[in-house]
């Protein structure tokens, strides 16, 4: 494929994803986890705007600070519009070299650096606003291909995660090489957060993560006990903390289907006689506007 039709359908396909984005969106979650949707945009609008003056064949001191903080301002989707628009324009023009940050680079190469950006990151926005990816297979075979050559020296400067393994499909294991999970879900950093709140002790962080209507059954015999409401699960989960010496929790699995998700868990503490004891359970968790609503506790008797 023409690098400059690799990196223009990237580019498109971005900013029609971003026209999509509800106005309660923003500030959702993306599978990377420094970054909520606004964030994401902002990043993926900056290298847009930053195509313009370096296809230019401008330095980066040149550019300086202008393109430094919010690109976006009240209309993110506009401005992302705008943005691509301009990026695709400055694909087409003719220079040598591009002045990078690490040195002097074949403009080939760095609209492929651009649009792997755009691909992945696309892929990011779709699952963190709940729509189809867009992962077209003749994409992810043109910035697979490129990308096999260059994986380590992305890992080795901190751009990218763990290569995740175990997955054969084109698509996915182009985003596990980039550190992604392809099976991703919003809910996934909620429930990620709510154990390590049980894992510190945190009672803050744990009932930020719930709703005002949370509701809990603890694992106690025979039917367990159940707390309706904020204040009464506090309260219980305020005694579990203090009554526990050592605790730690441990999630082995989590699976998510809808509205519901399934947590798989260890809990040990340290008893009296300095040894460890543990428990291994299933939390069974209904979630709602972002939040945990209902977490029902079950443990291996």
């Amino acid at each position: 494929m023409d690098v400059v039709e690799l990196h223009n359908r990237t580019v498109a396909n971005f900013a029609e994803l971003v026209t999509g984005v509800a106005a309660d969106q923003w500030s959702a979650p993306t599978p990377c986890s420094d970054w909520d949707v606004r964030a994401l945009v902002n990043h993926v609008v900056g290298e847009e705007r930053w195509t313009v003056p370096l296809m230019e064949g401008r330095t980066i001191a040149e550019v300086g600070n202008t393109l430094d903080g919010d690109l976006l301002a009240d209309d993110p989707a506009g401005a992302a519009t705008y943005a691509a628009r301009e990026a695709t324009v400055a694909a087409t023009r003719a220079i040598d070299k591009v002045h990078l940050s690490y040195g002097d680079e074949d403009p080939h190469e760095y609209l492929r650096q651009l649009a792997a950006d755009h691909l992945i990151h696309g892929w990011d926005l779709a699952v963190a606003i709940g729509v189809p990816p867009r992962m077209d297979t003749a994409l992810v075979d043109e910035v697979g291909t490129w990308f096999v050559g260059r994986e380590d020296l992305y890992r080795s400067a901190g751009m990218i995660g763990e290569h995740l393994t175990g997955y054969s499909d084109p698509a996915e294991a182009l985003l596990a090489a980039f550190g992604r999970d392809p099976h991703w879900n919003p809910a996934l950093p909620v429930i990620d957060r709510f154990g390590i709140a049980f894992d510190q002790r945190d009672l803050a962080m744990a009932m930020s993560l719930v709703t005002s209507d949370i509701v809990f059954e603890s694992t106690a015999a025979p039917d367990g006990g159940r707390f309706e409401g904020a204040d009464a699960v506090r309260a219980e989960w305020a005694r579990m903390f203090a009554e526990t010496t050592d605790p730690h929790f441990e999630t082995e699995e989590t699976v998510i289907l809808g509205d519901r998700a399934l947590v798989r868990w260890r809990y040990s503490w340290q008893q009296p006689s300095g040894d460890r004891g543990h428990v291994r359970g299933v939390d069974v968790l209904r979630l709602r506007d972002g939040k945990i609503a209902e977490s029902l506790a079950y443990v291996k008797g």
